[in-house]
């Protein structure tokens, strides 16, 4: 099989990386890719969020399969446009993103189907803001209506922070806090069936503890031994299988990634965001468990046939991502620093997020640059050899929290 990847993050490593242990998979392609993709598979110099761009590399290449890593091709229509030349997609139709493209839409679609999810209200002027605000109380969860990269979320006690943060959006979904901690399930799903991966913990705030603005994901760690066992099972019937049921009434049948980030509240389990497309950073730590060869399955998913899939395996333990971001991130990240990773490790490997080369150099060139996975009997064991190699990368600019791998 011959695959195209999309994307150029940590996520799209982590992909690379099982895609490229798959017996099945003959030629792995990435645009753009980053270094490490690099050294799995032949980068090419394309837009990835360009319809027409990809189409035509697709066809040049000859691909099987197109597995689209990142959220803004997919609301772009990149998986239209190679679904109408006839090559096989593994990722929602335009429609169908609008799940993660508008927090309004994904609040319509989980109220149609019975999707438990915060009371929430849509707002497009500072007098419903404030209104929301106060009908809800603090602490204050605003949320930006279209695609943020992950950090278009503020929850806060402060109120002006809140109405500040709405009128720089403009359009935005203020909600009801949901309290307890959250829990991020990825289902890939074929349109009508839905297969469900290991049940992961990332931690959104750039600072030890849980403290300062949230980010994209500074790390995350699966399986969740404190959790109960029937959890995957609830979501499954609860939030994946309905939402896939009236997304087939809509007409917009989603065939893709669907990541459901829960909190499991004190009044039961709620929805607080769909994304469609697999998360950053749990991605990285929940493949790191899949034996399963991944090529197949999205294959079949893909094409609607997700019933000859038996179910997944998974090899025994847990695993543990941490991400090395760079000076500056969240806000503005301090680029073209200087990296030297060492050597991976049996258990412990690192993926690159945001690097290029500066001709034989690695340079951080975004703000989440690396995500260090080490795996192990437990988390424990996953976290200490996570952060052993992770102390043995030279990145002067770069930091990482202390405490991933800490249930919260």
């Amino acid at each position: 099989m011959k695959i195209l990847l999309l994307g150029s993050g940590g996520r799209e490593h982590a992909l690379a990386r099982s895609l490229a242990a798959d017996p099945s998979v003959t030629e792995l392609h990435a645009a753009p890719g980053n270094p490490g993709i690099g050294r799995l598979a032949t980068l090419h110099a394309v837009d990835p969020a360009s319809p027409e761009a990809v189409v035509d590399a697709a066809r040049a290449l000859g691909v099987d399969l197109v597995v689209i890593g990142p959220e803004a091709p997919l609301v772009a229509g990149v998986a239209d446009a190679l679904r109408a030349a006839g090559i096989d997609t593994f990722g929602p139709d335009r429609a169908a993103a609008e799940l993660e493209g508008s927090k309004a839409f994904a609040k319509d679609v989980m109220l149609a189907a019975g999707v438990p999810t915060a009371d929430a209200r849509v707002c497009t002027t500072p007098e419903e803001a404030a209104a929301a605000l106060d009908e809800f109380g603090a602490p204050y969860v605003v949320k930006n209506d279209g695609l943020a990269a992950g950090k278009g979320v503020v929850v806060t006690e402060d109120r002006e922070a809140a109405l500040a943060h709405a009128a720089a959006c403009g359009r935005v979904v203020i909600e009801d806090y949901l309290d307890g901690p959250e829990v991020s399930l990825f289902a890939i799903c074929d349109g009508e069936r839905a297969l469900p991966l290991l049940p992961a913990q990332d931690y959104k705030r750039v600072g030890d503890g849980d403290a300062g603005p949230n980010t994209g994901g500074m790390g995350a760690y699966s399986p969740l031994a404190w959790a109960d066992p029937g959890l995957t099972g609830q979501i499954m019937r609860e939030v994946v299988e309905p939402t896939l049921a009236e997304m087939n009434r809509r007409g917009t049948p989603f065939v893709g990634l669907l990541y459901a980030g829960l909190a499991l509240t004190s009044r039961g389990l709620r929805v607080v965001e769909f994304n469609v497309r697999f998360g950053d950073p749990e991605t990285q730590a929940v493949l790191a468990l899949l034996e399963t060869p991944l090529a197949g399955v999205l294959r079949a998913a893909a094409r609607g046939e997700l019933d000859t899939v038996d179910g997944l395996a998974w090899r025994d333990g847990a695993a543990v991502v941490v991400v090395s971001a760079a000076a500056g991130y969240p806000g503005t990240p301090v680029t073209g620093g200087r990296i030297t990773l060492p050597d991976d490790e049996d258990d412990a490997y690192i993926l690159h997020a945001g690097t290029r080369l500066d001709g034989d150099t690695l340079v951080a060139a975004g703000g989440r640059v690396l995500g260090t996975v080490g795996r192990g009997a437990d988390v424990e064991e996953a976290r200490t050899r996570a952060y052993a190699l992770a102390a043995r990368i030279d990145f002067p600019d770069g930091f990482h929290r202390t405490d991933i791998g800490v249930a919260h």
